[in-house]
């Protein structure tokens, strides 16, 4: 396969994880904690540089520098979703009540002390209510992210022949 299927395999795997968030918001009745629309958006970016990859199809350079932007945005997402996981670690009662909606604090705060309040938890991101081989969904979230960040890092890394374009 070649680099630009790859990469647009890398993104249609990030527009599957997204499709199952929504259908466990929508179908599951899983409604999404901060942290978790956090995640989201960062599967949206790793996706969004897979897809723009696959369309530019770069040569050397181009594809280092797609290689660190996924290897980046993999490390984003994996980051919030480590400190998902840590939220919901903690014992009863030391994770501060459920705050205000997403939407309703970026209409009142400004981008800083939103991204500040959200990653300091609150009582909505430390329910655990969907697990799959006893993992909470942002442990498979930390996994596909780290994953996917791998895997752009090896496809758009790995040395191929020239292709000649005209």
């Amino acid at each position: 396969m070649t680099a630009r299927g790859e990469n647009l395999l890398g993104g249609v795997a990030c527009a599957l994880l997204l499709a199952y968030a929504y259908y466990a918001q929508h179908y599951l009745h899983l409604d999404p904690c901060p942290l978790c629309i956090f995640q989201r958006v960062g599967f949206f970016g790793l996706g969004a540089v897979f897809l723009l990859a696959a369309a530019h199809d770069p040569v050397s350079t181009g594809r280092r520098v797609y290689a660190a932007a996924l290897v980046l945005a993999a490390l984003v997402t994996a980051g919030v979703a480590l400190r998902h996981l840590y939220i919901q670690s903690l014992p009863p009662g030391s994770v501060p009540a459920c705050g205000a909606s997403l939407d309703f604090m970026l209409k009142v705060f400004p981008l800083s002390e939103v991204l500040t309040r959200v990653l300091s938890g609150s009582g909505e991101c430390a329910k655990i209510e969907w697990r799959f081989l006893g993992l909470a969904m942002p442990a498979w979230v930390l996994m596909a992210a780290l994953g996917l960040g791998a895997y752009g890092a090896w496809v758009n890394l790995q040395r191929r022949p020239p292709v000649l374009r005209f």
